[in-house]
Parts: structure tokens; C-alpha cells; sequence
């Protein structure tokens, strides 16, 4: 390494530490309170658990809020509510700590909180207005702030909101309209095949989730089908998420990440997006794509759509989810039907449809989703399914579930369910265990593999304890990318066991595919999105959404036929076969070279 090189890793170093630093002072400045709740939230699961078990490793039995910290630690909510509604802080610290508990798990604030811990319980109730009115009444800086951040939140899911587009477009984009007076200009790209950027939110191999590994998958396949790509991740990734020393530049399977690493971040929303068109347009100018590609949520399209009015480059938009659904998901079983109706569900789906119709294209994963879409007045014609797929290479491997359970070191013996997913509850698998403990008690020596992490873990640790399934299912957290496919290989059955929420509806997941690929039967909740790829092709059986008698029922049928599992395991690879990354690039790329025609 040279001295050169040395000081420049160095500088960029620094620099990633100081905007790492500059945004924990601004938190910890307008409520630190909010930060160290933050701060414990993101702690991987095993420094979480531990944490927890120190702060409720002595024997007291006089509720404290050192204990709800503590259930809060371990994910536990329903204790650190109650242990909320028995404890009165006596100092300012305490009350405020109390308050930002409160909020996180939904438990109802008095009157005399924290105007900071008042606002936000109104934002995440989804009443917006109200938020904004307590802060307008509170006095000091910090709410000033608070007011301005979630007053440009809200201004940016206003239908109608747009970022300002730079005032000097370029040559080739004001030949490319017309405005010099010249014929319409071919797109950015020479050659023979199309030059597309993709803008992310995140990726591989800072993040493994599936939202990364989906466009890891079409950038590697794109790029094997002789479509030039690199990909752009959000204004800050991965510094804003505690991981300086990221380059600006890497590298993964032969895939060029760009990151946006300002020297310091823009306080409010608006002003970070226009931050992020304005490092984003030397990349476009360097790369010269003609296809700009985003993925959701909104304000990413936001972006898209203003580098594209700068460049004349048309862009693709895909709907990967539905944010006011997840929100809405997200939101307990009491509280939903409120949400539904709440200001913060009305303008997210308003705006979500308003960036669908805004693209040059839009892309989604489901025929359920692309229903949605032509409901809300998208047409039909300007909507690409793109599913969820799996590499061609996992076609080929042939392993049997008893080998695959050695190799993991399960044992071969008994009749194995389970799942890869994130851990959240309207996942369902809390119903995938209780059809467990349902089969077992009728002498079935039926076992279950949870592969995955998030929120829900906890409740389903407990439920396994309090079932006496400890040993029977197993719970082994998240595994690498790399590792997955060996755990879809250890199940006799691949279950998906969804509620019947909005967003299950018309999302479906990846797993399950890959599952398929394996040879592996499924056997998922009676919804529109899932349909479609179990019922349709006849790869599965469906069940009742929560309804645990009629999982077991499923599962017990495929139990006692081993053909019927056979003959769905052949068509699930047959139906996994048809849908290929590779496969999928090569409507990608038809896709691309049609983009912008009618423009």
C-alpha cells in the first residue's frame, strides 16, 4: 500500500467517523433517552440477550424500570408493559427513559410525558397532526427540531411533493427533450446492450436480508446476461447503521456498490434526499445509464424521478412491498382498524400509488400486487411481474432430508417442518409451532426447524418453552446466505404459515422458492399471493391463515402419503425451474431496451 492510498484510507476513515459522530450528537442532543433506546435495539441478538441478563440478574422482586429496560432488552413487551403501568421515576432521566419504553411498545402515555415521547406515540399511531400540535406547544430547541424533522416527513408523503431538480441538466438530457431544439438524443449508454444503476437502500455484505439478496441476485444475473450494471445504496449506508470503515466503493461477485458517504448528514428528510440526488448525478454522468432503477419504498422513487428530470435517463420502479401495509401490520391487533383510517396509512398509500404512476415502468413481484396496482389506477400495461427466484445451480443439487439433517447436526430421525424467515409476528410461525405441539400430542414425531431473527423471536422461544418443545423445535437464528439452502434441504415440508394481513395478500416471500428448488413440497396460509405459487402450479397445499387445527391437518396429510410429497416436491422444482434469476434477466433486459419509447 502506498503512502498515498494509506493517507486516503485514512481520511475516508475519519470521515465516516465524524458523520458517525455528528449523528449520535445530534440524537443524543434532542433526546437521548430515544438514543439509548435505539442503540439497545440494534445490538445483535446474542449482546442483547446478554445485556438482558445482566440487568435482570438480581433477585428483586419490586417492579422497576431497571427490569423493564431489561424484558425491553430480551424483547419481551407484554412484561415491560406491565412493569410500566406499576413504576413512577422520580427523576426527570427516569421519567423520560419511561416515556421512550412506552412508546416502543405501544403502552399509552399519561398527559404529563415528554412532549418528544407524546409526539412520537401520536406519529406511530399514525396521527400525524396531532404529533406536530404537541410540539408546537412545547418550548426549547430540541422540539423546534423535532417539529421541523417530522413536519418535512410529512411534506414528503404529501401527494403532489417532488424534489427540486438540479438547475443544470446536461447536454445530452436537453437534447434528449428537445429543449435545444434538437432530435430526440439515444439514451446515455453506448453499444449494444443496456447500462442500468441501480438505487438501493441497502445491500450485500453489509446486509443480508432478503430485500438485499433479491437485488444481489438480479444485478448478478443482469450482469450475466450482458446488461451492464452497478448499484447505488442510500444517502449514509453503511455508516448510519454503526459500520464506519465501509470503502466507497466494493465489490461483491463481480458487482460494483457505490455508497453515499457525505461529510455530514442534512437534518431533515427533504433536505437528505436532495443530498442524496446531488452525490447521485456525478455517478450518473460518470456511468451514463440508460435505465435509472429504484426499489421501494417512496422515497427512493422521489430520487429517481428528479435524477431522471435532470438527465432525461427514464426509470424503473419496483414494488417490492407496500410500506403502509407494513406499517399496518405492524401495528397491534386492537389498534389496526384505527391505523387503517389514520392519516399516516392514507398519505403513504396515496403517495406510493402517485410514484407508480409517476415511473416510466414499474416492476413487482406478484400477480396479486400488480391486481393492487391496476386498482389504484396504475395501467396495466406499464406493470412487469418480476417474482421471486432462485439460481439455476440450485436445480441440480439432489440431497435427502435425512443427509441434509446430519450435515447440520439434527438428528435424521422424525418427520421435519419448518421454515427461513424473518421473526416477525405477522410471519405467523407462533401457529407453525402450536400445529407442532398439536401433532405430537398425537404420538407424531413431527420436529420443526425456525431459521431466522427479529422481533417475534422471544414470544417464540417462550411458546416452545411452555409447550415442553425444547429439543423438538429448534430455533438456530440467522444463518449466512450460503447456509440457507442446506436448511430448506433438511425440511420434509417448507412451511409459510402468514396471517391474513394486508401485506401477506400480495407479497410473497423468497424462501419458499428456494424451498421448491430443493424439491421440497410447501405447505403455506390460503392467501392471494402465496396461491399463486403453491395452488396454481400445484407445488403444496394451502391451510387456513391462523388457524394451527388446519395446519396440523395439512402437514399430518403429507405425513402419511409419502407420494403426494413426492409428486408436489417434482412440481415444485419443476414450477422453481421456470423462474431463474437468469431466467428473469432476460426479460430485464427486454424490459430496458423498450424503456423510455413512448416518452
Amino acid at each position: 500500500m502506498t503512502g498515498a492510498t494509506s493517507r486516503g484510507n485514512a481520511a475516508r476513515r475519519l470521515r465516516q467517523l465524524r458523520l458517525l459522530a455528528h449523528v449520535a450528537w445530534r440524537n443524543a442532543q434532542d433526546d437521548p433517552a430515544l438514543l439509548a433506546v435505539q442503540a439497545v435495539r440494534r445490538l445483535p441478538l446474542r449482546a442483547r440477550t446478554r445485556a438482558s441478563g445482566l440487568v435482570l440478574r438480581d433477585d428483586a422482586t419490586d417492579p422497576s424500570l431497571r427490569q423493564a429496560l431489561g424484558y425491553f432488552l430480551a424483547d419481551r413487551p407484554a412484561e415491560v408493559r406491565s412493569l410500566l403501568a406499576q413504576v413512577s421515576p422520580r427523576t426527570a432521566a427516569g421519567r423520560r427513559l419511561a416515556a421512550e419504553l412506552a412508546v416502543q411498545v405501544g403502552q399509552a402515555l399519561g398527559d404529563d410525558a415528554p412532549a418528544s415521547a407524546l409526539a412520537r406515540a401520536a406519529w406511530s399511531r399514525g396521527d400525524l397532526t396531532a404529533a406536530l400540535e404537541v410540539l408546537e406547544g412545547a418550548s426549547g430547541g430540541a422540539a423546534r427540531r423535532q417539529h421541523a424533522r417530522l413536519t418535512s416527513d410529512r411534506r414528503t408523503m404529501t401527494p403532489g411533493f417532488r424534489l427540486p431538480v438540479p438547475n443544470a441538466p446536461s447536454a445530452a438530457a436537453r437534447v434528449r427533450d428537445g429543449r435545444d431544439g434538437g432530435s430526440r438524443a439515444p439514451a446515455y449508454g453506448s453499444g449494444s446492450g443496456p447500462r442500468v444503476l441501480h438505487l438501493l437502500t441497502n445491500s450485500v455484505p453489509r446486509t443480508s436480508s432478503g430485500y438485499a439478496l433479491r437485488s444481489h441476485s438480479i444485478l448478478r444475473a443482469q450482469r450475466a446476461a450482458g446488461i451492464e450494471v452497478e448499484a447505488v445504496t442510500r444517502l449514509g449506508y453503511p455508516v448510519t447503521i454503526g459500520l464506519p470503515g465501509a470503502l466507497e466503493s466494493e465489490v461483491v461477485d463481480g458487482i460494483t456498490y457505490r455508497r453515499l458517504v457525505p461529510g455530514r448528514m442534512a437534518p431533515t428528510i427533504e433536505e437528505r434526499l436532495s443530498q442524496t440526488v446531488e452525490m447521485l448525478l456525478p455517478h450518473v454522468e460518470r456511468f451514463r445509464p440508460t435505465a435509472i432503477h429504484t426499489t421501494t419504498h417512496f422515497p427512493n422513487a422521489l430520487v429517481a424521478q428528479a435524477v431522471s428530470e435532470a438527465t432525461g435517463v427514464p426509470w424503473v420502479y419496483e414494488v417490492r412491498g407496500q410500506l403502509e401495509k407494513t406499517w399496518l401490520a405492524s401495528r397491534p391487533a386492537g389498534e389496526q382498524a384505527a391505523a387503517l383510517q389514520s392519516e399516516r396509512f392514507r398519505l403513504c398509500h396515496d403517495k406510493e400509488t402517485e410514484m407508480s404512476l409517476a415511473a416510466d415502468h414499474v416492476v413487482v413481484l406478484s400477480e396479486a400486487l400488480r391486481r393492487d396496482l391496476v386498482e389504484r389506477g396504475v395501467p396495466a400495461g406499464s406493470i412487469s411481474v418480476m417474482p421471486n427466484a432462485v439460481d439455476e445451480g440450485l436445480l441440480s443439487a439432489t440431497v435427502a432430508a435425512r443427509d441434509a439433517r446430519r450435515a447440520l447436526g439434527l438428528p435424521a430421525d422424525g418427520f421435519w417442518v419448518g421454515t427461513v424467515s424473518s421473526l416477525v409476528a405477522y410471519e405467523g410461525i407462533d401457529v407453525l409451532v402450536d400445529a407442532v405441539a398439536l401433532l405430537r400430542a398425537r404420538g407424531l414425531d413431527v420436529r420443526c426447524a425456525v431459521v431466522g431473527d427479529g422481533t417475534a423471536r422471544p414470544a417464540l422461544q417462550a411458546q416452545v418453552d411452555r409447550l415442553g418443545l425444547s429439543g423438538v423445535v429448534v430455533l438456530p437464528g440467522r444463518v449466512d446466505r450460503t447456509e440457507a439452502a442446506a436448511w430448506h434441504r433438511a425440511l420434509d415440508v417448507f412451511v409459510v404459515p402468514r396471517q391474513d394481513v394486508d401485506v401477506c395478500r400480495t407479497v410473497t416471500p423468497l424462501k419458499p422458492i428456494e424451498a421448491m428448488a430443493a424439491g421440497r413440497p410447501v405447505v403455506a396460509s390460503d392467501l392471494p399471493a402465496l396461491a399463486e405459487i403453491v395452488a396454481v402450479p400445484g407445488t403444496g397445499l394451502l391451510a387456513r391463515p391462523e388457524d394451527a387445527q388446519d395446519l396440523a391437518t395439512r402437514l399430518q396429510t403429507l405425513l402419511d402419503d409419502e407420494p403426494l410429497r413426492r409428486r408436489l416436491g417434482d412440481a415444485g422444482r419443476a414450477f422453481a425451474a421456470t423462474r431463474t434469476w437468469q431466467g428473469l434477466a432476460a426479460r430485464y433486459r427486454n424490459l430496458y431496451e423498450h424503456l423510455g419509447s413512448d416518452r
